[in-house]
């Protein structure tokens, strides 16, 4: 077999999950990672920007975890938190979570990750036949169907925008 081009794609093919790669061109100069992703994937005929989903590492009091929710959507720590059972949530450091998940911010992947992290996935995942992630590489984007999102990383499913 051909090696994948990222840790995410590998993890999807390993695990047999049907997906499709979508590229886009990234603008270097773009820090919003995610509104670029909903603009250049909005083009292609269906996609809704609720449907192009944002992988966001928080700091909980035992580590790391992943908050996987909508790109126009704010991300609820409280909410997180409550998910994953613990008292607090807060933004993970960059550098923390580059190097947790072995990805760049704007990059980072909630599949194929250096180290599987407790995982939240939004419960409006569950409206859609696909949703949009992150394939591990900035301009990279994978669809896969929510349910696999969810098996493939252990996801509990919560109401986490704000």
């Amino acid at each position: 077999m051909a090696r994948a081009a990222t840790p995410a794609i590998t993890a999807l093919l390993a695990a047999e999950v049907p997906h499709e790669v979508l590229q886009y061109e990234h603008d270097p100069r773009n820090e919003s990672f995610g509104e670029e992703a909903v603009e250049e994937l909005a083009a292609i005929e269906g996609v809704a920007p609720e449907q192009v989903f944002k992988t966001l590492v928080v700091a909980v009091p035992d580590g790391l975890a992943v908050a996987v929710l909508p790109v126009p959507a704010k991300l609820s720590l409280k909410a997180v938190a409550a998910a994953l059972g613990v008292p607090k949530a807060t933004m993970a450091d960059r550098a923390a979570a580059e190097r947790s998940t072995g990805y760049v911010i704007g990059g980072i992947s909630p599949f194929g990750q250096r180290k599987a992290l407790p995982t939240v996935v939004d419960a409006s995942a569950l409206h859609w036949d696909k949703v949009l992630c992150s394939a591990g590489k900035r301009g990279w984007d994978v669809a896969v169907h929510p349910q696999d999102l969810i098996r493939l990383t252990n996801a509990v499913v919560a109401d986490i925008r704000a």
